[in-house]
Formats: C-alpha cells, sequence, structure tokens
C-alpha cells in the first residue's frame, strides 16, 4: 500500500461529523481539541499597516523600520569600537519600540503579540541593554553596588 493510498483514508478518519444546527440561544461545540492542520492564525492586535495601502511598503512599516534601523545603526557603532555607545542605541531603539507599540493603534510587523506582551517585552529587553552598557567596564558611567556583591558572590 503506497503513502497516497493512505492518505485519503487518514483524512477521512479524522473528519468530525458535522455539528447539528443550533436552537436560537443556544451554542454547540463541535469539539474542544485543537485542530490537526492549522489553517488560519489571528493577527496581533495592533498588526494592521501603519500607513494606507496605497503607501509604498516602507511607509507602512515605518514602525519596524524606525527600530530596525536604529539597532542596525547601533550595531554598526559597535563594530566600529564604539561600544558602549552603540548598545546604548541598540537598548533605546528597543525603547522606542515599546513606546511605538503603547502609543500607536497600527504598528504593522512591529507588533507580533499582544500589545501588552509586545510593551513588556520590547521595554524590559531595552531597558536591560541599557542598563547593562552603562555599568559595562572598563570606567563604569553607572555603578550598583547590589549588582557588584551579587556578581561577586556568584563568580567566587
Amino acid at each position: 500500500m503506497t503513502a497516497e493510498a493512505s492518505e485519503p483514508a487518514a483524512e477521512e478518519q479524522r473528519q468530525e461529523p458535522p455539528a447539528p444546527p443550533a436552537g436560537p440561544g443556544r451554542f454547540i461545540r463541535r469539539s474542544r481539541r485543537f485542530p490537526l492542520i492549522t489553517r488560519d492564525t489571528a493577527r496581533p492586535e495592533g498588526g494592521g499597516r501603519a500607513a494606507p495601502g496605497a503607501a509604498p511598503a516602507p511607509a507602512r512599516q515605518w514602525p519596524l523600520l524606525t527600530v530596525m534601523g536604529g539597532v542596525g545603526l547601533g550595531l554598526l557603532i559597535v563594530a566600529l569600537d564604539a561600544f558602549r555607545a552603540g548598545t546604548v542605541l541598540i537598548g533605546l531603539s528597543l525603547l522606542a519600540g515599546a513606546f511605538f507599540r503603547w502609543a500607536l493603534p497600527e504598528v504593522g510587523m512591529l507588533a507580533v503579540r499582544s500589545r501588552f506582551t509586545d510593551m513588556l517585552t520590547y521595554g524590559l529587553l531595552g531597558a536591560a541593554i541599557v542598563l547593562l552598557s552603562l555599568m559595562a567596564q572598563p570606567d563604569p558611567w553607572v555603578s550598583i553596588p547590589f549588582l557588584d556583591d551579587v556578581v561577586h558572590f556568584t563568580v567566587r
């Protein structure tokens, strides 16, 4: 028996019987199981275009391009041997992404998950990158004694 011949039989077994018609005010759920094959996914809240559909592609995705441009510029600055300035720019770009996600109703492809999750992710990662870059050796711009003690305790 070939694989092609067995596929229709397996597919017939997976199909569910049609749901009986629901009466007024009644909802009958067919099954609580997730489908074996995902047919569609929901767009994240705020995942619509940031500009009208007639606008060119870069204009429709300007929030994402702004964040990616800032991160790219930060990486270029790091490559040119200005570590602290480049990583601060990367962190600030992520913080700008969190602000865009909070302030704008539609941010295009910058919306990946729910608005709250995106804001939390971009904000925490951006703040952590800025804080760590300001604390990096040599000659840190910010010194937090509690974190110094934690590092000395764990590295011993």
